[in-house]
C-alpha cells in the first residue's frame, strides 16, 4: 500500500477510535505508536524505538520523554504525547528542555491527532517555539503528507528535511497572517493594495471605502479559485472514469506493478513511482510539484519538466533486479548515470536535481 493510503487510513481509524480513548497510554496505543509503524518503524523493537527515553536535565536525573527513535544507536527523533482531547500548546516547554540536552535533530509534540515537529532552525542546539512542521490527522493536506514521507524510516536523512524546514517554518506562518488579513483586512495592508489603484491620499473615509472593497475583492478571487478547480476536478473525475472502465477490462497485475501495457513491454513499478515521488519531495521547494511528470519507456522511467521529452530532469534505470541507476541531466541534454543501491541514495544528487530543474525554470522566464 502507498505510504500516502497508509496515511489516510490511519486518519479515517483515528477519527472512529479518538473518542473512546480516555486516558494518554490508549491514546499512545490507538493513535500514536500506529503513526509510528506507518513511518516504517518497528514499535517493538527497543533498539529502533525506545519507551520511556531518559533525558538527564542538568542535576535532574532519571528524567524521561515518551519515545525516542534511534538510529544506529543514537537518537534522531524525539517524541512527547499527551491525550488526545489535550491543547499541545500547553506543553513544548516540556519538549523544548528534553531536546536541548539531546543528540536529536528534531523533536515531535503529539496527542494523536496534532502532530508538530520541530527542530532547531533559529538557534543551534535550541528547540524552535514554532514547529516548522504540523500535521492535523482530521484535516489532512496532500503536500503535508509528502512532507511527513521525509520521516518515513526508509526515506529518512536530516539534510533532505532540513533543507526543506526553513520554508515550511516561514510560509506556514506567513499564510496564516495572509488568512487573517483575508479575513479581516488591516490598515497597513488595505493601504499597500490601495496604493497600487489609487495614487492620492487614503484619507479615513477612504480608508474604510476600500477596506470593504479588499475584502470583496479577495472574496470574489477565493470564488473564482474554487470554480476554475471544481472544472479541473470535474474533468479529472471523467478522465478517471474512463480510465477505470479501461483497467476493469484488463487482467491482475503481478505484485510491485502499477502500471503494465497491453503488450507488455512497458512495465510501471511502485519502486518507480517512489523514486518519482523522492525526487518531487526534494524540488517541492523550488517548484510546484505539479509540473514535474514522468513517462515509463521500455529500457526507463523518465522524470520530465511540464511533461516535455526535451526538458528531462532525470532517468531511473530499475529494470534490472541487481543494479539501479539514477541519471541526471545537465544543460546540454546529456545525461549522468550513478549507481544506487536503495531509494535513499536518490536523495544524494539533489543539487544536481534541483540545478536542472532551475535551468529549465529560468529558460522559461526569459521566453
Amino acid at each position: 500500500m502507498d505510504f500516502k493510503d497508509v496515511i489516510n487510513q490511519l486518519a479515517g481509524r483515528t477519527a472512529k477510535v479518538k473518542d473512546s480513548l480516555q486516558t494518554e497510554e490508549a491514546t499512545k496505543t490507538a493513535l500514536i505508536m500506529p503513526f509510528l509503524q506507518a513511518l516504517g518503524y518497528d514499535v517493538f523493537n527497543p533498539l529502533e524505538v525506545v519507551p520511556e527515553y531518559v533525558c538527564d536535565i542538568g542535576t535532574k536525573k532519571g528524567e524521561k520523554i515518551d519515545y525516542a527513535i534511534l538510529k544506529d544507536g543514537e537518537p534522531i527523533l524525539l517524541i512527547e504525547c499527551k491525550h488526545w482531547n489535550e491543547d499541545l500548546a500547553l506543553h513544548d516547554n516540556q519538549l523544548l528542555r528534553y531536546f536541548h540536552v539531546s543528540k536529536a535533530k528534531f523533536g515531535l509534540l503529539t496527542n494523536g491527532i496534532s502532530y508538530r515537529f520541530y527542530t532547531d532552525l533559529e538557534t543551534a542546539n535550541k528547540m524552535d517555539e514554532k514547529p516548522f512542521l504540523e500535521i492535523n490527522m482530521l484535516d489532512l493536506k496532500n503536500n503535508q503528507i509528502d512532507e511527513l514521507r521525509k520521516f518515513h524510516k526508509t526515506y529518512f536523512d536530516v539534510e533532505a528535511i532540513l533543507s526543506s524546514a526553513n520554508e515550511l517554518k516561514y510560509t506556514g506562518e506567513l499564510k496564516t497572517i495572509l488568512n487573517k488579513e483575508f479575513s479581516t483586512p488591516s490598515p497597513e495592508f488595505v493601504k499597500l493594495l490601495s496604493k497600487q489603484v489609487y495614487n492620492g491620499v487614503i484619507t479615513p473615509k477612504l480608508l474604510e471605502q476600500f477596506t470593504s472593497l479588499v475584502k470583496k475583492s479577495i472574496a470574489n478571487l477565493i470564488n473564482d479559485t474554487i470554480s476554475d478547480r471544481l472544472k479541473s476536478a470535474i474533468e479529472i473525475d471523467k478522465t478517471e472514469e474512463k480510465q477505470e472502465t479501461k483497467a476493469d477490462t484488463k487482467k491482475e497485475l503481478p505484485e510491485g506493478v502499477v502500471f503494465m501495457n497491453d503488450d507488455g513491454t512497458i512495465v510501471t513499478t511502485q519502486e518507480e513511482i517512489d523514486g518519482y515521488n523522492i525526487v518531487k519531495a526534494i524540488l517541492y521547494e523550488i517548484i510546484d510539484v505539479e509540473l514535474i511528470t514522468y513517462r515509463d519507456a521500455q529500457s526507463y522511467f523518465a522524470i520530465l519538466f511540464e511533461d516535455n521529452n526535451r526538458k528531462p530532469i532525470c532517468r531511473l534505470y530499475f529494470n534490472s533486479s541487481t543494479v539501479k541507476y539514477i541519471a541526471i541531466f545537465d544543460e546540454n541534454k546529456q545525461e549522468t548515470k550513478n549507481k544506487i543501491n536503495s531509494l535513499k541514495d536518490i536523495y544524494k544528487y539533489t543539487n544536481e536535481l534541483k540545478s536542472i530543474t532551475s535551468f529549465y525554470m529560468e529558460s522559461k522566464k526569459n521566453k
